[in-house]
């Protein structure tokens, strides 16, 4: 089944305009083969009549002779043969002979075998005589036509009358033999009337000139459709560019409303959505910055009205109180300045970034080992420093002793961090990125922590095209890896 599977995927193209070509060009051919079958079939059905015909006006002809030559005595039908020899070339051949003159037939041809039988019960009842004519085809250059000569090539005997032999021909003649009386044979030869019987059957539907002129005709219609195709689908493709765009960059840019009716509709319908969501992002932030900004004086002002309380443990419980108040405001601002950060994409050396990192002063106890290549990805600086200085942070806090390595993964840069610590269990590693989710062990550890750090992390990591995974190391501690689409290399 996935061997079936993956056939599939190779035949059927992923692409639009690779799947409406692929049915377009198999709607032709199917086409062009059922006309060709048709055009075959009713070709063999005129050949046949046309066989039939011919067959019955030979018989016919072949009968009228040889009442002729019946009726006449035998003394005077060696001189009217003679006769026939300044026209008997172009069409036939006529001789007497004293036996019948054995044949070689032609085999494998077509409509020899039905036209012989044919001609053959024609003259029986035309002459409406007992004995069955002696019908058959034979090649030329086979062909004996007296019974004491080997070949037609060769002259008659020495007082044998008989017309000439037509031209050469690659044709068979039909040679129809008949006893008129007892040692009196009628040997009629006839080259040019059936020649057409042994060229039948060329109605083939796979001869090379058909098959030439259905390429000819299957190129003359995809060439068109594949140029419109082209045109019809390359406003999809920006609207894909730009709705990509939309999720790494800032400020994008709307796209031109051309093409067709449905393009435009599609486009317009797209230009409006990008305008909404923008003043949706816009409306957030100053929501985000108001709300904090008018809570901080309230918190403040309550901070100094706990100083007046005489209750020692009662003032400080209002402290710790309201100190969470205000750590959940400036978290709330700092997910948002850390996910909105307003800068141009660039290319940036994602080593050279992570190498400085790794060495901040603020990780003086830590044990960071970092390898890496030289890497280039198209991104914003800052905000890719805020995103991998998160996950840093994580890893130094929770497992002090921290592995970094920057490597390729194909079209890829893959960096993986993984800390020493005890992990994640597997039925929170879903919630990990939810906000302000911690685990017990990051609580003991680490009180002063939000609860923000991978979120904003994915969330940057996911704007420049980018995923993040978390898994537990078999050994120990937390492995976080982060992809994002690298540039290609100078020797690329």
């Amino acid at each position: 089944m996935a061997e079936s599977g993956r056939w599939r995927l190779r035949v059927w193209p992923d692409s639009l305009l690779g799947r409406i070509t692929l049915v377009m060009a198999l709607g032709v051919v199917s086409a062009q083969l059922v006309g060709s079958a048709l055009w075959a079939r009713q070709q063999r059905a005129i050949e046949h009549s046309e066989v039939l015909w011919t067959s019955r006006q030979l018989a016919r002809n072949a009968a009228d002779t040889i009442r002729h030559f019946s009726s006449m005595p035998a003394a005077q039908r060696q001189h009217l043969i003679a006769q026939f020899q300044p026209i008997g070339g172009s069409h036939f051949f006529i001789h007497f002979n004293r036996a019948l003159v054995p044949l070689t037939p032609v085999r494998d041809t077509p409509w020899t075998d039905t036209v012989a039988e044919l001609v053959r019960q024609d003259l029986r009842s035309y002459l409406d005589a007992a004995q069955m004519p002696q019908v058959a085809f034979a090649l030329p250059q086979t062909l004996h036509v007296f019974e004491d000569a080997p070949q037609a090539g060769e002259s008659a005997p020495t007082g044998h009358a008989a017309t000439p032999m037509p031209r050469p021909s690659p044709a068979p003649m039909l040679v129809i033999q008949y006893e008129l009386e007892s040692g009196h044979w009628l040997y009629l030869a006839c080259a040019m009337a059936m020649a057409n019987a042994y060229f039948l059957g060329h109605a083939d539907p796979f001869g090379s000139s058909r098959i030439t002129w259905q390429l000819v005709t299957l190129l003359i219609v995809l060439l068109p459709t594949l140029l419109l195709l082209r045109g019809l689908i390359r406003p999809l493709d920006r609207i894909a560019s730009a709705a990509k765009a939309f999720g790494s960059a800032s400020t994008p840019e709307p796209i031109a409303e051309t093409g067709t009716a449905e393009l435009r509709r599609t486009a317009h319908a797209f230009n409006e959505m990008l305008a909404r969501i923008q003043g949706y992002l816009v409306d957030r932030e100053r929501l985000f910055i108001g709300i904090s900004h008018s809570l901080k004086t309230p918190i403040m002002r309550l901070k100094l009205r706990t100083e007046l309380l005489d209750d020692d443990a009662l003032r400080a419980e209002f402290h710790e109180d309201l100190d969470d108040l205000d750590a959940m405001v400036q978290s709330a601002l700092q997910s948002l300045r850390d996910t909105d950060i307003y800068e141009n994409l660039i290319a940036v050396r994602l080593d050279t970034l992570l190498a400085r990192l790794v060495k901040r002063p603020i990780y003086p106890d830590a044990s960071i080992s970092f390898s890496s290549l030289a890497i280039q990805v198209q991104g914003k600086p800052l905000a890719l420093e805020r995103a991998f200085g998160n996950l840093l942070d994580n890893a130094v806090l929770y497992g002090q002793r921290v592995q970094v390595r920057l490597s390729r993964l194909g079209q890829l840069a893959q960096v993986e961090i993984r800390d020493f610590g005890p992990g994640i269990p597997a039925a929170s590693m879903a919630a990990a990125f939810e906000p302000h989710m911690r685990l017990n062990h990051g609580k003991t550890s680490h009180q002063a922590g939000t609860g923000l750090g991978l979120g904003i992390a994915r969330n940057i990591v996911q704007a420049h095209g980018g995923e993040i995974r978390l898994h537990n190391h078999a050994e120990a501690g937390l492995v976080v890896t982060v992809l994002l689409p690298a540039m290609p290399a100078p020797c690329d």
